[in-house]
């Protein structure tokens, strides 16, 4: 069936790029929610424990459960918030505060702008507040950028009310409480991090959103996908191939199926805008659930080495398309 080479190679080149922006490795927490972007949840937590990664973020404890001997922090960005040596948990709402297990490690998610999660600028009193009444353990302040990945100055607007945020919950004289702002996009435009962590994602995975404008940082895919032949006919000119018939063969040629297909997470697509895999074939006509086909008789083919240019021609982003895949398709290092 279809597969993924992930290369360790690329992920530890991005990861060095990251620190050499943080200053240190002990500052870099890998993002392996949703299934690690795609690239596999164990397999790139095992590779970023190998590295020295010491920090984890996941969705959900049931990811946490599965790489928690491998981290010294795991944060769950939203689930039932309970007490665990290892687990941190992110405060979302008041009513969070009031619905957690009194002793439970808490990350408190301040709203400067994002307009998503996290409590507004003006709960922010209350919430500490409610925090120490119930028992909590704040090991955390964070926030999240709307706009780092853009050539405008929202990022200073935000950045400016974090430093504000960070005053306050000092002043309230919490210790140990570690500020985090910084994602993937964040880390990699900035001249000079201040924040005790960085959320670092797709970056890790080896893709740089920003635009040109911006200082680049070479990042390398670590994803890499391939399908593998199922079968393969001669057909004449003018015949028809897959659902609807949308391509025609313009001359006799040879047509081979591969074992990839919508069902397996790959973008369906528009026919009359074909897909080229990474070796310059298009795709023939539409993709099927489980196959597409290709003008060609290889035993198996390079459909994708880097999703941000896979993304451009399937007019989305490299996350959906990495995220997308299943976590069913099979994964070897190299």
């Amino acid at each position: 069936m279809a597969f993924i080479t992930i290369n360790k190679q690329n992920f530890y080149h991005n990861l060095n790029q990251i620190a050499l922006k943080t200053g240190s490795v002990d500052k870099i927490a890998i993002v392996l929610k949703d299934n690690a972007y795609g690239h596999g949840l164990e397999l790139m937590a095992k590779l970023a424990s190998e590295f020295g990664i010491k920090h984890a973020i996941v969705r959900k404890t049931v990811e946490a459960e599965q790489i928690r001997s491998l981290f010294e922090t795991v944060l769950i960005l939203g689930d039932t918030i309970i007490k665990d040596d290892i687990y941190s948990f992110t405060i979302n709402s008041l009513e969070d505060i009031k619905q957690a297990q009194r002793g439970a490690k808490v990350e408190l998610k301040v709203d400067t702008g994002m307009h998503r999660n996290g409590i507004a600028l003006d709960e922010l009193d209350e919430a500490l507040v409610s925090i120490q009444e119930r028992g909590l353990n704040l090991t955390g302040v964070m926030t999240h950028f709307r706009s780092a990945d853009e050539f405008s100055s929202e990022l200073f607007w935000q950045q400016k009310k974090f430093e504000m945020i960070k005053e306050k919950v000092r002043k309230a004289k919490f210790a140990e409480v570690r500020f985090h702002s910084h994602n993937s996009a964040a880390i990699l435009r900035t001249k000079s991090f201040d924040d005790d962590l960085v959320r670092v994602g797709i970056g890790a995975y080896g893709y740089n959103e920003l635009p040109a404008p911006f200082e680049k940082v070479e990042l390398k895919p670590v994803m890499t996908l391939y399908a593998k032949k199922v079968s393969t006919r001669v057909l004449k000119a003018g015949e028809r191939v897959g659902y609807g018939g949308d391509f025609s063969t313009p001359k006799e040629m040879l047509v081979s199926t591969y074992d990839l297909g919508y069902g397996d997470g790959w973008c369906r697509g528009d026919s009359t805008q074909p897909y080229v895999i990474s070796e310059g074939l298009p795709i023939l006509g539409r993709v099927s659930m489980d196959f597409v086909a290709l003008g060609s008789t290889k035993d198996e083919v390079c459909i994708m080495n880097d999703a941000q240019k896979a993304a451009k021609q399937l007019r989305t982003i490299s996350y959906e398309v990495t995220t997308a895949l299943s976590p069913e398709i099979p994964k070897e290092v190299i």
